[in-house]
């Protein structure tokens, strides 16, 4: 059995750190409670929108790393989401709008 939080969990009080720090947070899509991946908008004073999930690192190691569209346009974000949502109806997306929101999502979604 895994000591991971379940998704909607771990989601909750990534919604609530961010609170905490002065951002916001909105869930934009839901997905397993239990066992569903996160897929983290992220953005940070009208900046450009990056993507973020669960992955590996060049070294091997699981990491919080940017995936998607690079050029941050929003409209290619916003596609990019709802193309993974219908391959995957279990993913969450949940859009941040904080300083650092790499290393919150690390801590609370993505922490094992």
């Amino acid at each position: 059995m895994s000591d991971r939080l379940p998704t909607g969990l771990a989601v909750n009080a990534l919604v609530r750190l961010v609170d905490q720090a002065g951002g916001s947070a909105m869930v934009l899509a839901r997905g397993d409670r239990d066992s569903g991946s996160v897929l983290l908008v992220a953005e940070h004073r009208g900046g450009p929108p990056q993507l973020f999930e669960r992955g590996y690192a060049p070294d091997g190691r699981q990491a919080v790393v940017q995936v998607g569209p690079s050029q941050g346009d929003p409209q290619m974000i916003l596609d990019y989401w709802q193309r993974r949502r219908r391959s995957d109806p279990d993913l969450w997306v949940v859009e941040v709008n904080v300083a650092d929101a790499q290393r919150l999502a690390a801590e609370t979604i993505y922490a094992d």
